[in-house]
């Protein structure tokens, strides 16, 4: 069943808190064929696995309705990101609100100036009422769509807190009319021919201080996805088309296909992935990379969608549109890890589920335990009221979400994709870093340094070149390119092999002319039984490089059966990444255990190990792809947080074994489908910056969820006690999720440290 599984996102309208998306995600599981459910408050959506089936999404649609919020169609992952909204979009019931509330909280700003004023009672009626069942209707439907589920949230707290401060303010206009009454029963001062003080302030302002605060969230919220909107800019309306003539069209972009030739000016993005035909220029990637500077391309370079072309002019011939090209690659692992739900967050989500019950109970003790104490009923109930409002746990649901979202969008825009938030969250916990050697730690281009005959062996340097290169031919392996590219050089042509065999992570073997030949690894060599001379190995080149071993032996059943004959030894250097040691220098200085795994021979791995200021006991030379697995579990072994870093396909099995698995994009598909975390350059140093990342994350999750409780805890006893007025707590709740929203937002400075 779980071939057939597929994701679908579906944006909800009208969640408010985490009481919310704990309701929404309990309505979503109990629709069958449903196998996971995540429910995103900050992005307002949901990432559902289902089953395949043709009115899924109408079952799901239903079941959220049913649950009381409006479901929205989501094409593209994260619709709220796909346009720029104005700043002061959905503002006017907010001024609305604020409007009708002001004269009612004019009153309470007077009397620090000794003017005791209050609007006559059908003043403050006409004011409020409005806002009550006006604006504030959003709180009864959805508090009553809560309560139908059994459940609660935060708009059934303002429901009910505000109607009792308002049904209080009627039954007092009621009972008294507008005749005289002492105010000091209310104040504490005053004469007795001053108008009736009622609650209609307080039932109005934490309505529209509510509204205000959803209002700031919303828009905190379009920030924290500008990460996503500003990849999804970097698409082109346009491309312009090249004809078997050279004549130029412009022609949307949903026209493109894989194979046609564009265009692309100086001062122009490039529209679609693809090769360079024809030009030279100088393209910026920084948007898609996050590296400060142009790269040139050429004739046969790749470029990415997205990218600007400098001063020259490009012809290109496309190679990936639409969801394969690497721009909405990039897009969808940024909505994936936006989209998912931290572990964190899930202990979140339950502690809300109980919340909102408790809070009813503690408002309702509140209430009995002041009529109780002695209080009149009005009192009493103006302190249950203060519990309710300051209690809503709006920031408590926003707490972790935003700061995910802020964490991964100013990763993007440094060349760190972070695929899930398990990864971002269970980075900062990292104690051991392991690194793959060729590609990763190293340039990746190694060259052949020299080829040794070995005594008899049957053919001249420039023929066993021939050989080693036609073994090689058509391989992208580093090693045999470098094969190939020594043969070009040399001017040695290659011949056509036939019964060709790849060995993984040992060598290759073939036939040619009758005789079967063997290039490989010195330890497939011994495994094979092969003799040579050991000391050969540790002289130069040898010593420190990267050696592979060519052999031979007559095809015929007889000699088959003996052991390979070593005709050459082949060496290989490749230099180490420029910057590599510092990146190594600063991860071991923040106290983080640093290995080299590699399955080259134990001379090579060294030598890079000793260049970069790895410590030999620290370097794994001579792993099989299949037991990097293997090594990175040994490494765990002692309850150790490890993460691999590779950019290949024998990298995969590590980087899916490690906690935290970081693929370099610079290496394949298969790597970056096994890892966590992709980083967009070759460079080592976004390794750190991923861990740094990490830590200025899950800090700032930490702190949100300490206001966000705090509030709360704080908030509750001292409303409860009678220290705060139901206004006072409405703008403490709005503040409260506010606030958690611009913490989270200040991790978007952060910038990677140089140097």
């Amino acid at each position: 069943m779980q071939e057939n599984l597929q994701t679908h996102d579906l944006g909800i309208d009208g969640m408010t808190c985490a009481s919310c998306v704990a309701r929404v995600e309990r309505a979503l599981r109990k629709v069958p064929g449903v196998q996971e459910v995540s429910v995103n408050l900050a992005t307002e959506s949901a990432r559902i696995q289902i089953a395949a089936s043709e009115d899924m999404a109408a079952r799901l649609r239903r079941a959220v309705r049913d649950a009381g919020y409006t479901p929205r169609a989501q094409p593209d992952g994260a619709p709220s990101a796909t346009a720029s909204p104005s700043r002061w979009q959905g503002f006017a019931p907010v001024a609305l609100g604020l409007l009708l509330a002001a004269p009612l909280v004019l009153p309470m700003l007077l009397q620090p100036f000794g003017l005791h004023w209050m609007p006559p009672a059908w003043v403050q009626f006409l004011l409020a009422t409005p806002v009550q069942f006006g604006l504030g209707w959003r709180f009864y439907r959805a508090g009553w769509h809560a309560v139908k589920a059994r459940a609660g949230n935060m708009d059934l707290l303002v429901a009910i807190g505000t109607s009792a401060a308002y049904g209080l303010s009627l039954w007092l206009w009621w009972q008294h009319g507008q005749s005289p009454v002492p105010v000091d029963a209310h104040a504490g001062h005053g004469t007795a021919t001053e108008p009736l003080h009622l609650y209609f302030e307080a039932s109005t302002v934490v309505i529209a201080l509510v509204m205000l605060g959803k209002w700031l969230e919303a828009r905190a919220k379009r920030q924290a996805l500008s990460a996503i909107r500003a990849l999804q800019n970097l698409r082109p309306e346009t491309a312009r088309l090249v004809d078997a003539l050279g004549e130029e069209t412009d022609v949307p972009m949903a026209e493109v296909m894989v194979g046609d030739r564009l265009a692309v000016r100086a001062g122009e993005r490039v529209p679609a992935d693809g090769l360079v035909l024809d030009g030279a220029s100088e393209v910026d990637e920084s948007m898609l990379t996050g590296e400060p500077l142009p790269v040139l391309k050429r004739v046969g370079s790749g470029v990415t969608g997205g990218s600007i072309n400098g001063t020259g002019r490009l012809l290109v011939q496309v190679s990936a549109v639409g969801a394969e090209s690497v721009l909405s690659r990039i897009t969808r692992l940024v909505e994936d890890a936006q989209a998912a739900k931290a572990p964190i967050q899930r202990l979140v989500d339950r502690v809300a589920e109980v919340f909102v019950p408790v809070v009813l109970v503690i408002a309702a003790v509140t209430l009995v335990g002041w009529l109780l104490y002695g209080s009149g009923i009005e009192e009493a109930l103006i302190h249950a009221v203060a519990v309710l409002v300051i209690a809503c746990p709006c920031a408590l649901g926003l707490a972790t979400p935003v700061a995910i979202m802020a964490g991964t969008g100013v990763a993007a825009r440094h060349g760190v994709l972070i695929k899930d938030a398990q990864s971002l969250e269970l980075a900062h916990r990292v104690q051991v870093v392991a690194f793959d050697k060729t590609g990763t730690l190293t340039v990746g281009q190694p060259r052949l340094e020299a080829l040794h005959a070995l005594p008899h062996a049957p053919a001249t340097e420039d023929t066993l070149l021939c050989m080693a290169a036609s073994l090689q031919n058509g391989s992208t392996h580093p090693l045999a390119r470098a094969v190939v590219q020594a043969a070009e050089q040399r001017g040695v042509a290659v011949q056509p092999v036939v019964e060709f065999q790849d060995v993984p992570g040992r060598g290759v073997r073939a036939v040619a002319d009758g005789v079967t030949w063997l290039l490989g690894s010195v330890a497939w060599a011994r495994e094979l039984g092969v003799v040579f001379e050991p000391s050969l190995l540790s002289r130069q080149p040898f010593a420190q490089a990267t050696v592979s071993v060519l052999m031979h032996h007559d095809a015929d059943a007889a000699s088959a059966a003996q052991p390979p004959q070593a005709v050459a030894l082949l060496a290989f250097t490749d230099a180490s990444k420029p910057g590599a040691a510092a990146a190594i220098a600063q991860l071991q200085a923040q106290g983080l255990e640093v290995v080299m795994i590699s399955g080259d021979n134990p001379q090579a791995a060294q030598a890079v190990a000793a260049q970069l200021g790895i410590p030999a006991d620290r370097v794994r030379a001579q792993v099989l792809p299949a037991e990097k697995a293997a090594a990175v579990a040994a490494l765990k072994r002692d309850g150790k947080v490890v993460a691999m870093v590779g950019d290949g396909i024998n990298d995969a099995p590590a980087l899916a074994a490690a906690d935290v698995g970081m693929a370099m994009a610079n290496g394949t598909d298969v790597a970056m489908e096994a890892a966590g975390i992709t980083l967009m350059r070759g460079d080592v140093a976004l390794v750190g910056q991923a861990l740094e990342l990490s830590h200025r994350t899950v800090a700032k999750i930490r702190q949100n969820l300490f206001w966000a409780f705090a509030y709360n805890v704080l908030g509750i006893p001292f409303a409860a006690f009678g220290l705060l007025s139901p206004v006072v707590a409405g703008a403490a709740m709005a503040a409260s999720s506010v606030s958690v929203i611009a913490n989270a937002l200040l991790l978007t400075r952060w910038k990677p440290r140089r140097g």
